[in-house]
């Protein structure tokens, strides 16, 4: 299947979407504890109306952000681009792709795909599917929750691996 990739983690690939990466530490940035509290219903932050004017601007997935136990957000607005490589993405199909260290859960509009966007295992490459029909134009938010770990005994630190987009088309020649 013939396909072009952006890459969300470098200034062209950034310029491509319209985007720049947000991000905050803590299960529920801002919150005590990093909002670990006993029997949350879920952290706002995967939501994509959530205010993250605050947050700090991440010009490198890749620099480690936390050490210990601990939880941080990267998100994303992407505006899906006319062109790829200089091929149209009309009616196209987009998958997010990322490897996010240690463990990480992929939300896109505030949704989680349970079985390819929640935790896989330590250092897993995960990808996702944006959409099956590509409408240039379209916007669409990119929430990532890494943690460290292991969880009784975390190393290092947090950090995404790569973040791309995937633009994959079903035709031979474009």
């Amino acid at each position: 299947m013939p396909r072009a990739v952006i890459d969300l983690n470098s200034s062209s690939g950034l310029a491509a979407v319209k985007g720049r990466w947000k991000f905050a530490q803590g299960l529920v940035p801002g919150e005590p504890n990093e909002g670990l509290v006993s029997q949350l219903e879920g952290s706002p932050a995967r939501l994509p109306d959530y205010d993250d004017s605050g947050w700090e601007v991440c010009t490198d997935l890749g620099k480690w952000v936390s050490h210990g136990f601990s939880f941080v957000w990267y998100r994303i607005n992407v505006t899906f681009p006319e062109t790829v490589e200089g091929h149209p993405t009309a009616g196209v199909r987009v998958q997010f792709e990322t490897c996010i260290d240690d463990y990480g859960e992929l939300w896109i509009d505030g949704e989680c795909d349970r079985h390819r966007g929640a935790v896989q295992g330590f250092n897993v490459p995960q990808r996702v599917l944006m959409s099956d029909d590509v409408k240039p134009g379209e916007q669409h938010t990119i929430a990532l929750l890494a943690a460290n770990g292991p969880m009784a005994a975390p190393g290092g630190a947090v950090f995404v691996r790569y973040a791309n987009l995937a633009f994959e088309w079903r035709e031979p020649g474009y």
